[in-house]
């Protein structure tokens, strides 16, 4: 199913392997389904049906200037899970982790277990994000992790293309201001989640405190510290992709 059509959105879907379920979904800004199916997904998918997609407004999936807070995007991956065999395992990193989270929450019986990567909680930090998109394209091209900054300076149209996602995200959609807008999630809702849920920070990144407050509050959680920061799939590329085949396998 390379597209479907989701609630006012035309999402870009790719699967591999076959399997129980593993649904994995990306983060805000730098992301793509790319980030999953170039790291950990193949290997997962040697014992699962994996299925990616793009985010609105990110990847392939339709561009849209709206929805993109956390509950609407929930509704997208309503729309992806729909035709799935449940329970399944959601797997997603930032912003994504932050949907999948959300999903489980709403959906407690159609979700196996949860792996949460580098999950931002308040996740309204749209300053940071805003700070970020502010800056000139030279500075925020040096910015860039450096996988992404590699690929980036690796022709003019990729740079190009990048910076032209950024400003479409920044002028003219409604990210942003649907970030800034973010409830945080009380305790009492996150320990009523009884799931297994894998919970996968960098050593490194501004978001671990998250994690370790997420570890004394989730009921099933396991808290793992790899070598490296945010953008923990590229940074620790085989060592969270061994976490993840041993968490899926459980």
């Amino acid at each position: 199913m390379p597209y479907l059509n989701a609630p006012g959105v035309r999402l870009h879907v790719q699967e591999l392997g076959a399997g129980p379920p593993v649904v994995m979904l990306h983060g805000l800004l730098l992301g793509s389904l790319a980030a999953w199916y170039f790291t950990a997904a193949p290997v997962l998918a040697r014992e699962s049906r994996v299925v990616l997609y793009d985010l609105r407004g990110h990847g392939r999936s339709e561009r849209v200037g709206g929805g993109y807070d956390s509950d609407t995007q929930v509704g997208d991956l309503e729309a992806v899970t729909a035709e799935l065999d449940t329970p399944l395992t959601l797997v997603g990193h930032s912003f994504g982790a932050l949907v999948a989270l959300k999903f489980a929450l709403r959906h407690p019986r159609r979700v196996a277990r949860l792996a949460l990567v580098e999950l931002p909680l308040p996740p309204g930090s749209a300053g940071d994000i805003d700070g970020f998109l502010a800056r000139s394209p030279e500075e925020a091209l040096d910015a860039l992790p450096e996988a992404v900054l590699k690929s980036a300076q690796g022709g003019g149209r990729a740079a190009r293309r990048l910076l032209e996602h950024l400003d479409f995200l920044a002028s003219r959609s409604t990210l942003l201001a649907d970030l800034a807008a973010e409830p945080d999630i009380p305790d009492a809702v996150l320990a009523g989640l009884h799931c297994p849920v894998l919970l996968a920070y960098g050593k490194d990144s501004a978001c671990r405190p998250v994690g370790e407050r997420l570890a004394g509050v989730l009921p099933d959680a396991r808290l793992a510290v790899l070598e490296g920061g945010h953008y923990l799939h590229l940074d620790a590329t085989e060592a969270l992709t061994d976490l993840l085949r041993d968490f899926c396998r459980a």
